[in-house]
């Protein structure tokens, strides 16, 4: 029987202690700043040092921090519109059974991850709620944890990778890490036919582990047995009296603006010359202009748009607040001898032939303490990418080796689980054990498909710009 299964067992006793002894994310965050410090303080560093580079690096991400609050609120008001809302309801009547049910959620979630991450955690939710109805008999927990697959598995591997964005963004790239690593196109990251034979494996697995775990109908614990329920989104019905709500509720406006900013898309594409070329012009900034306007097009009515937005921004608290201090963290390593010296390590314990499991490894576990692949990247990538340049290893393959562990976390820590959460009124040991269980097929898999990988590409000295 399924439910017998130990490793299942195992997840939910491990993620029940989680839930229990596990701090909020900002915690990690304040801790993080603090084991930074002392370790500084240990490595030999004054403390009035110490506190100056940290202090004076609390802004610097801020534009890397407001772009990554555009990224959830782009996916939240795609996935939200009504013509999203629609075709949600049209694919929850797809699947017959609740095994298929829990298969076709989770490559759903796995696929629009590539688009968004933040797209798919919302689409995904509400896709599970509308095929519940419809399905009340599926297991609430295996659906929910299919659910979150996207950004358990493969989302770094898409368009929304915050690392590959942020390397292709040269305003995102902190000047200390421009020094190492130069602008590193998309064509040099996500795009690379390494990076997709990755993707397609883990997805492919993934569905299949979703569908073999799902439990049967007679042993699952459905959404009733779990106390809960939800009441379907409502329609804005409210009235149009004043001149002012009609313009609320015009369509007009929304769609002059599209019309005006679409030939700068245009601009930026076609200026490339090819259609794989116009991918290297895919930075944060136009990705997340490419999602807001598209949010406008699909709810039709700045009223509509607006009350979208206003849902998704508690979503956006943790990233708003935490990633002030990541800067510091950052800061504290890289204005300092700690850079250097955590460089220096990193090519001392490490080969050509060791130096991929051992990013992997170390940006999964440090995944655990900074739950944000773009403030962890801006942390590691200084030493993390000089150890690269040290081993001739390529730079753009070390920034998707560090995606494919970076998702590894995430199915152990409920930072990012909370938005999802949210929409489906389920707790955090209940979608965690059947997502432990994906992450012990996928630790193995991703250490062997990073290193198998690496000596397939050549490595290209960083251009400075």
């Amino acid at each position: 029987m399924i439910e017998n299964n130990p490793l299942i067992r195992a997840g939910l006793r491990i993620a029940d202690l989680a839930e229990r002894w596990f701090p909020d994310a900002f915690v990690f965050a304040l801790a993080g700043v603090v084991l930074t410090f002392f370790g500084g303080l240990a490595l030999g560093e004054t403390p009035l040092a110490l506190a100056e580079a940290g202090g004076s690096s609390f802004w610097d991400l801020i534009p890397f921090t407001l772009q990554m609050v555009m990224v959830i609120i782009g996916g939240f008001v795609v996935a939200s519109s009504p013509v999203m809302m629609r075709l949600i309801r049209r694919l929850a009547e797809v699947p017959k059974s609740s095994r298929g049910a829990v298969a076709y959620v989770a490559a759903i979630a796995m696929v629009s991850s590539l688009l968004s991450w933040g797209l798919s955690l919302v689409f995904t939710g509400l896709l599970v709620r509308e095929i519940c109805q419809r399905q009340p008999q599926v297991d609430y927990r295996a659906i929910s944890a299919a659910a979150y697959l996207g950004l358990g598995s493969v989302w770094a591997f898409g368009l929304s990778s915050s690392a590959a964005l942020l390397q292709a963004t040269p305003s995102s790239i902190p000047p200390a890490l421009m020094k190492v690593t130069g602008v590193l196109p998309l064509t040099e990251t996500i795009f690379l036919w390494q990076s997709v034979l990755c993707c397609v494996v883990l997805l492919l697995m993934s569905v299949a582990i979703a569908y073999f775990s799902c439990p049967s109908d007679d042993k699952a614990k459905t959404q009733a047995d779990l106390g809960i329920s939800y009441k379907p989104l409502e329609v804005d019905v409210e009235p149009r009296a004043t001149p002012g709500e009609w313009l609320e509720h015009s369509r007009v406006l929304p769609l002059l603006v599209v019309l005006i900013l679409l030939p700068y898309l245009w601009n930026k594409f076609s200026q490339s010359g090819s259609a794989f070329g116009a991918l290297s012009a895919l930075d944060l900034n136009t990705f997340n202009l490419i999602f807001i306007l598209a949010g406008l097009l699909l709810h039709g009515t700045p009223r509509s748009f607006g009350k979208a937005v206003s849902a998704s921004v508690p979503a956006t608290s943790g990233v708003l607040i935490q990633f002030p201090f990541y800067a510091v963290i950052f800061g504290m390593i890289s204005k300092t001898s700690v850079s250097h010296f955590l460089g220096t390590l990193f090519v001392k314990i490490s080969t050509p032939l060791t130096f991929p499991p051992l990013v992997a490894i170390y940006s999964a576990f440090l995944g655990m303490l900074v739950p944000s692949g773009g403030g962890k990247w801006v942390i590691e990538a200084p030493y993390v990418m000089a150890a690269a340049n040290a081993h001739h290893i390529n730079l753009g393959w070390t920034v998707q080796i560090y995606n494919a562990a970076e998702a590894l976390p995430n199915l152990l820590n409920p930072f990012w689980m909370l938005p999802l959460m949210g929409i489906l009124s389920i707790r955090t040991r209940e979608l965690a054990g059947f997502s432990i269980l994906q992450l012990l097929f996928h630790a193995p898999l991703v250490l062997f498909m990073t290193w198998a990988l690496t000596y397939t590409l050549p490595y290209v000295p960083p251009v400075i710009p």
